[in-house]
């Protein structure tokens, strides 16, 4: 039976695997040479998530990489079934002579992430419609409530969410990325960042996430799975 798991489930089931867990999914990348190669990966992947494919499995095919993701469409979660599909694409994978790999290592572009985009508002419910309506957004699975967050029906853009203000704050400003990066690459990111002429405003909740600011106070957050569940 499938069953919806836990962040540190998700993660702790994939991270051998070469997948890492990011905002309710698992993700991975698998480095080819030609979007002709990564076809044949990708119809791999499809191949082997079946009558499944469909309601679990995204591929974004690109001419050096291949980026794969699993998610339970109808519960908006990682379930056991995603981790199943992970462990068989990643075999299938590796039989091509290639690897299912979140490319962590300094030298790469970057690894796998998610971006999210943080809006400030004192009525969430009074400019949620607006923002689904100008995005063409739609909620997530069983999540549309007035003050919930918003996603690109697609998943071609960054999700929306919004965080509620007791009083305004015109010194701050209204809207900020959240930059969902694996938990193990947190820390180089971060370092990159601050070396790059960034501030850190605040790791109170760190490692689910890092408040930073460039140099003119703009901010964005590093996050992470980590520090949210057991």
């Amino acid at each position: 039976m499938e069953q919806t798991l836990s962040r540190t489930e998700s993660s702790e089931a994939v991270s051998d695997a070469g997948w890492r867990f990011l905002l309710g999914t698992l993700r991975t990348s698998v480095p080819v040479g030609s979007l002709a190669e990564g076809a044949q990966i990708a119809s791999r992947a499809v191949e082997v998530g079946g009558e499944y494919a469909d309601q679990h499995l995204l591929v974004d095919l690109r001419p050096s990489r291949v980026i794969l993701t699993l998610q339970s469409r109808e519960h908006a979660a990682v379930t056991t079934r995603d981790v199943e599909l992970a462990h068989q694409i990643s075999a299938v994978v590796e039989e091509a002579g290639s690897r299912t790999d979140p490319d962590l290592s300094p030298e790469a572009p970057r690894s796998v992430q998610f971006l999210e985009i943080g809006i400030d508002a004192m009525d969430i419910a009074a400019i949620r419609p607006f923002w689904k309506a100008a995005l063409g957004y739609a909620p997530e699975a069983e999540a549309d409530g007035p003050t919930d967050p918003l996603i690109d029906p697609l998943g071609q853009g960054p999700a929306i969410w919004f965080q509620q203000m007791d009083h305004p704050r015109p010194q701050r400003n209204r809207i900020h990325l959240d930059i969902s990066v694996p938990h193990d690459e947190a820390p180089h990111r971060l370092k990159a960042a601050l070396a790059a002429g960034g501030r850190l405003l605040s790791e109170v909740r760190a490692p689910a996430f890092w408040v930073l600011a460039d140099p003119e106070g703009n901010e964005a957050c590093i996050t992470t799975w980590q520090g949210r569940d057991n």
